[in-house]
This record gives structure tokens, C-alpha cells and sequence, in this order.
């Protein structure tokens, strides 16, 4: 079985390179924006830390685990210019069966003014997008887990709709001792049904990741490495200058473009029940910086507070000089939280 799964994880990943694309060219690029407070604070994605944290296996389904079983997560985030979203997520997990999630995310761009040629107000319209979470996970052993979240996606913007889906499919690997985890995504392989007035079917943002953590046997420690975009080298961009009309291309060598691939995040846990964290994002950093003033763009810290029936996560992230991002999170077990109100 594991060796089935391993060579359809492989044919995928060789496969994946005709779809690659990058932020800004694709549909739907909503799907990856983080709404965990541990992992906005670990520098915005991580797919291979292990523990009993739901939010993580919204990041790559093969985390969920039975410890996991009746979470309930909850998460909002207070982005920029009267943006939000938010996630909401239950699971359970079934003995010999495997463990399910399922689970709600939504954008709210908020209202905008309608205006006629003339600049006359005709009222206000929305814009929103949705997409749901139908994860299973399946632990085939003691060490290894694969798993798949199918995610049906609604956009809506003013009187425009769109409809489509994607899927993740994980894979995740840790030792008995849990010191060392490692995680493999296949993320966003979907498919726009419907588009929003009749043109061209747009690509979604596919993306390969993989990543590592590594706890100190001996010191309160926990470092991540994440690599992002596997399925594309090069990430840099192109812009058009005013002296030509082709596109130019930013200058970058080998280790410019490696970079572009790491997110390092790292945990300083001295007690079960409380962490700080902080993370650095060195592609959010290049593309968002301000040559004058580089400030801490692409960095991000944290901290949590872990009890036996309520966890509650905040992660704050510096994306431009313009502002930062707040990621609030609470994980819930509310049959225990039933149990101990009736005791």
C-alpha cells in the first residue's frame, strides 16, 4: 500500500510542471493565503510539523491525525484595506477508518461604490470568495500518513460568479521520538467550471511544497524549513520598463532564485502550554520591499497558550511598510470543554 502511494505521489510531481504558474497569473489565489496564527508566524506556510493542531492540516491534509479527533478550530484574520477572512474547521477520526474534517474559508473584500460613466454613485456592491474543506487522512503506520483535501471554491465579485474546485494531497513522515517530521503537498490541482462572463477558463495556483522540522532532543527548540514552488524554478518577475515595450526581466542568479523557495520559521517552546515563534519569508521580502527603507518586511512572530480543552494562537506578519497582517486562532475541544461544565 505505501509503496502504491508513494509511486502515485511521484507520477503527480513529475507531471506537475506543464501547470506551474505563479501569484498573479492564476484564478482563485485566495487558497493560499495562511489563517493559522502558528504558521502566519512561522513566515505563512508550513506542510511538516506534527502535533494535535487542526490548523496545520489545512496546510497539507496528511497532518490530520487522530489526536485531532472533535477540534474544532476557529480563525480570522485582519488584513488591509478592510479585508478579512477567515477559517472554521471540525474533525473526527474513526479507529480503523481514518479521520475526516471538514471546514469553511472565506475573503470578504468588503463594499465598494457603484458608480455610472458619469461618476454618479449607483449604490454599493460586494465581492466575497468561498471555499470549502472535505479532508480524510489515512495513518498507514506508525511513522507514515497520506492524505487529501478537496476544496469546491465559489467566487463572487459584484454580479459575477465563478465556481470551480481544487485539491491538496499530502504526504507526511515522522520518527517515533517525533524530534523529526518531514511533509510533501501537492496543492490547488483543480479545475474552473464556470467563469464569470464567458471568457477563457484561467489556471489555478498550483504549487508543489515540501518541508522539514527538527526538534532539539535537549534545548526547547523547534526549527522549520519550508520549500515553496518546487514545481518552478524561477520566481522573479517581469515588469515592463517605460524605455521599451517588451517585458523585461529582473537580473537573479542560482542563489537569488533558491532563496526565493525558503521559508524558515523556529519555536521556542519552554513549556507545554506556551510557545513563541518567528518566521522569515525571503520572497515576500523581495517582491514587498522598499529599497530606502527595507524595515522587517518578510518577517513574522508569534506566540500561543495551549490548554487541555482551549488553544488560542496570534501571529502577526510585516508585509510592507504599509501594514501588517493580524492572525487570531482557537482550537477548541468542545466535548471536553461539555464534559467539564457537567462535572
Amino acid at each position: 500500500m505505501k509503496k502504491k502511494v508513494l509511486n502515485l505521489l511521484l507520477f503527480i510531481v513529475i507531471a506537475s510542471p506543464s501547470f506551474s504558474q505563479t501569484g498573479g497569473d492564476n484564478i482563485y489565489e485566495f487558497l493560499n493565503l495562511t489563517h493559522s496564527g502558528l504558521v502566519s508566524s512561522l513566515g505563512g506556510t508550513n506542510v511538516s510539523i506534527q502535533g494535535n493542531n487542526l490548523n496545520l492540516a489545512y496546510h497539507n491534509p496528511a497532518l490530520l491525525n487522530s489526536g485531532m479527533n472533535k477540534s474544532l478550530a476557529l480563525n480570522y484574520v485582519n488584513y488591509f484595506a478592510g479585508i478579512n477572512y477567515g477559517l472554521a474547521m471540525y474533525s473526527r477520526s474513526y479507529p480503523g477508518t481514518g479521520n475526516f474534517a471538514a471546514g469553511l474559508t472565506y475573503l470578504n473584500y468588503g463594499s465598494f461604490s457603484e458608480t455610472d460613466d458619469s461618476g454618479i454613485e449607483a449604490g454599493n456592491f460586494s465581492a466575497a470568495e468561498y471555499a470549502l474543506s472535505l479532508m480524510y487522512s489515512h495513518e498507514i503506520d506508525s511513522l507514515f500518513s497520506v492524505g487529501v483535501n478537496f476544496k469546491p471554491v465559489l467566487s463572487q465579485l459584484e454580479k459575477y460568479t465563478s465556481f470551480g474546485f481544487a485539491f491538496d494531497i499530502g504526504a507526511s513522515w515522522h520518527n517515533s521520538s517525533n524530534l523529526f517530521s518531514a511533509g510533501l503537498v501537492i496543492k490547488n490541482a483543480g479545475y474552473e467550471v464556470t467563469t464569470y462572463a464567458g471568457e477563457p477558463r484561467e489556471k489555478l495556483p498550483f504549487e508543489i511544497q515540501a518541508g522539514i522540522s527538527q526538534t532539539l532532543a535537549h534545548a526547547p527548540f523547534r526549527f522549520s524549513l519550508t520549500l515553496r514552488h518546487l514545481e518552478k524554478f524561477d520566481l522573479t518577475y517581469q515588469y515592463q520598463t517605460p524605455a521599451s515595450t517588451g517585458d523585461s526581466k529582473v537580473s537573479s542568479g542560482f542563489l537569488e532564485n533558491s532563496m526565493r523557495h525558503i521559508i524558515l520559521g523556529v519555536e521556542l517552546i519552554p513549556h507545554k502550554n506556551f510557545y513563541l515563534s518567528a518566521g522569515y519569508n525571503y520572497q515576500r521580502r523581495r517582491e514587498l520591499e522598499i529599497e530606502s527603507k527595507v524595515s522587517t518586511v518578510g518577517f513574522s512572530w508569534g506566540f500561543g497558550i495551549h490548554t487541555s480543552i482551549l488553544n488560542i494562537e496570534f501571529g502577526r506578519a510585516t508585509y510592507h511598510l504599509a501594514g501588517s497582517s493580524t492572525s487570531v486562532s482557537l482550537i477548541i475541544r468542545p466535548d471536553l470543554f461539555y464534559k467539564k461544565n457537567r462535572s
